[in-house]
Parts: structure tokens; sequence; C-alpha cells
């Protein structure tokens, strides 16, 4: 195990505790409508849709998810993961919360990532949000430990916890955390 694997691991452990303590809602029935608020804090855009109806997603909620979520720094636009629009619903019951999720980034373009690389070696080179199932978000009504914490709790996924730059990162690739 190499030592930034040994660290991801350790911390996975370290956040998981908690767990137990916090109190989660029951997700909304798998077939019934899904709904999601988004607010981007890089363009100021704002978007509050219905995006899955009678066990079937919307293709205009999508395009219009897909156009919200594009790469802001030169206009890329990508597909979503349906499956991320399902956890984004998932966490917003999970933690109770009322407020839109306030988007930092969604789809990322190669060009955009390979610079973002060279600047951080945070920014991983196959990084999820290159195939638009990763998404940088926060909620103004919950605390962002609160927000990693209910994410690990759907294990449905990664989830990244930056403090420092007051965000968590999910995606809908294997569980894990850093």
């Amino acid at each position: 195990m190499n030592r930034l694997s040994r660290r991801h691991f350790l911390t996975a452990a370290a956040v998981a505790a908690p767990l137990a303590a916090i109190p989660l809602r029951a997700p909304a029935a798998a077939g019934g409508p899904r709904a999601l608020t988004f607010t981007h804090l890089h363009t100021g855009e704002r978007l509050s849709l219905e995006y899955f109806r009678n066990g079937a997603y919307l293709p205009e909620a999508m395009q219009a998810v897909n156009h919200l979520l594009r790469d802001f720094r030169n206009g890329a636009v990508g597909n979503m993961d349906p499956a991320l629009l399902d956890l984004l619903h998932g966490l917003h019951q999970a933690t109770g919360s009322q407020a839109p999720f306030q988007i930092i980034s969604g789809y990322r373009s190669p060009a955009t990532n390979e610079a973002l690389h060279r600047r951080s070696a945070g920014v991983a080179t196959r990084s999820l949000h290159l195939k638009g199932m990763a998404i940088d978000i926060r909620l103004a009504d919950v605390q962002l430990e609160h927000l990693r914490d209910a994410a690990l709790s759907l294990r449905r996924g990664g989830v990244g916890y930056y403090a420092g730059s007051n965000f968590v990162h999910i995606d809908t690739g294997r569980v894990r955390a850093w």
C-alpha cells in the first residue's frame, strides 16, 4: 500500500467511527418522483427541477443538469451520471437539509483536469469529474463534517472531505474515503 493510499485508508477509518451517532432519514421510495435544487457558486446560476418521475429519468431535466454542471472554466458540457443525482437526492434526505446544493465543481473537461493536476497533486489524473461521476458540494444548513458523515453512511461511492476548502467531494465510483 503506497503512502497516499494508506493515508486515505486511515482517514476513512477515522471518519467512519462517529457515523452511528448521526440520525438519518429514510430514503424516498425507489420509484417516486425525485427533485433537486442547485446554486452554482462560480456562475451564479440556479436550477430547481424534478429529474425523475414514473420510473424514468427526464431527458430535458438531465440536459439542464448537464448544462448547469458543465466545466465552468471553458464551457465544455459532459453527461452527468444519473446515479450521482440519486446520490445527491439521498444525501439531501439523509441530512434533512432545506437548502440547495452549492456547487463548486461538477463535470471537468480533460484540458481543465490536466491544468488542475499540474497545479495540485490532489487532483487525480483519471478524476471521476471527467466522466460526470463526481461533484464537489456543500449545503448552507448542514455542517461540513455532518455532510461528509452522511455521505459516508450512504456507502454509494467515494467521499472526500476538504475542510480547508469548505467542500465535500462525492462520486459514484467505488466506496472509499479521504
